[in-house]
């Protein structure tokens, strides 16, 4: 509901910007330096472009998280009939858009990726105001809600464009270990900083010493090392987590989830270390479907109808398949990333790219000038969310702050990190290793 909410919210901001007769496109900022007067409009192009993308993009996003997590699914069927009412109109207008000019796949990964990366950055610090519904947060030990979603999709997200995918080479595992080592560089300043400062961190997410960063690092060493075809990645994938969930079923899940821990760095870090195994099935399972479903000789890079179809198609096996497992094998557990939260993520995200997809086919829907942004830096934009989260933590006793404060905090932490990123990346720089 939420990657469908930020994709109306999207196509609501070009259809009005084409109706109202506003210029929707952000212009990067190369230019003479002889003509002072284009640099100028350039700047204020790509400036007013961000800020339209934050009041119709992020900031409805954040109420919907907040204030109006109650009026979701109403705001979700206003936003619908909204679009496809201002689309129809469009279209009759807009003569430039012809037959087969649908976005491409690549266009639509972008989407999707951004919105991930623009919900999580949200979430990461409103769930630490009263006024985040505790609904969204991260279950404890079983059960599903919007952040368990975060590390299991970013996984995802990154297996089905990878290299190995697209049947790339990526080099031998030597390479693979150096690419690694800027994710152990994160994971270890991270360490330090949290502890330095006493930050508060949720032991029973990773343990006491890992992190998001770590198990990133992990699944790339693995898969410089066991480096094969992507069509294979699928049976080895499988075989990853059927060996991992048999593992969970005889008592290691009971251990996961207890409070025991043992002085080794093992037993302190037991979820971080164990979940390994079953988010590195995901990425391979991952790269296997990008592989067949997009990237494949028999298959079509754009997002036509019958990739559309495939997509759908292959979520809702997934859905039955999460389901199943859930009822019968053991419950969704993030925290141990069995089997039913891997293929759970898989049908949500592939549901997700499938309504990204789809709506490639409306009129005057193209990448906004925040999500090219991000799009470039998507690395950046999760480190500058986490430093600012810290601060504000460090600086604001967030439990006890007025609804109001809340949501003033929020807005200024959203326009930053837009405002920042938009000025990073029309200023040419660009941060993406993984």
């Amino acid at each position: 509901m939420t990657f469908l909410l930020f994709q109306l919210l999207v196509l609501l901001r070009y259809s009005i910007g084409f109706h109202c007769k506003i210029d929707n496109n952000g212009v990067k900022a190369v230019t003479s330096k002889k003509n002072d007067d284009e640099k100028i409009v350039i700047s204020r192009n790509w400036k007013a472009a961000i800020s339209l993308d934050f009041i119709f993009i992020v900031f409805p996003m954040l109420l919907f998280f907040t204030v109006l997590s109650e009026w979701v699914y109403h705001g979700t069927v206003l936003l619908s009939l909204l679009v496809l009412i201002l689309s129809v109109t469009a279209k009759r207008s807009f003569s430039g858009l012809q037959r087969g000019q649908s976005l491409s796949f690549r266009a639509s990964v972008s989407s999707y990726r951004v919105a991930l990366m623009l919900i999580t950055c949200l979430c990461i610090l409103a769930v630490d105001f009263t006024i985040f519904p505790r609904r969204y947060a991260k279950t404890e030990t079983y059960g599903t809600s919007l952040m368990d979603l975060g590390v299991g999709s970013f996984v995802l997200a990154n297996a089905v464009v990878s290299r190995q995918a697209r049947d790339v080479s990526s080099g031998n595992w030597i390479t693979g270990i150096k690419a690694t080592a800027p994710l152990l560089l994160l994971g270890f300043i991270r360490l330090v900083t949290t502890s330095g400062v006493d930050y508060q961190v949720h032991v029973t997410e990773y343990g006491v010493h890992w992190n998001f960063f770590f198990t990133l690092a992990a699944i790339s060493i693995l898969t410089s090392f066991v480096n094969i075809p992507a069509k294979y990645c699928g049976l080895l994938g499988f075989a990853v987590l059927a060996g991992y969930q048999t593992w969970l079923l005889s008592g290691l899940n009971t251990y996961l989830l207890s409070d025991e821990r043992g002085t080794d760095i093992i037993s302190k870090n037991k979820e971080g270390v164990y979940s390994i195994l079953g988010y590195w099935g995901m990425y391979l399972l991952g790269v296997h479907l990008g592989y067949r479903l997009f990237y494949g000789k028999h298959t079509n890079i754009r997002s036509t109808t019958s990739s559309i179809a495939r997509v759908f198609l292959v979520s809702l096996l997934l859905w039955i398949v999460t389901i199943l497992f859930d009822n019968y094998v053991e419950r969704i557990s993030r925290r141990t990333c069995n089997m039913p939260y891997v293929t759970w993520v898989l049908a949500q995200d592939l549901q997700a790219l499938g309504i990204f997809m789809l709506s490639s086919y409306i009129p005057l829907n193209k990448l906004s000038s925040l999500e090219e942004a991000i799009d470039q830096n998507l690395l950046a934009t999760f480190l500058l969310a986490n430093l600012v989260t810290g601060m504000v933590n460090l600086t604001v006793d967030t439990i006890f702050a007025s609804p109001f404060s809340s949501l003033l905090i929020l807005t200024a932490y959203a326009f930053a990190l837009s405002a920042i990123i938009g000025t990073i990346h029309f200023s040419g720089f660009r941060l993406k290793f993984w």
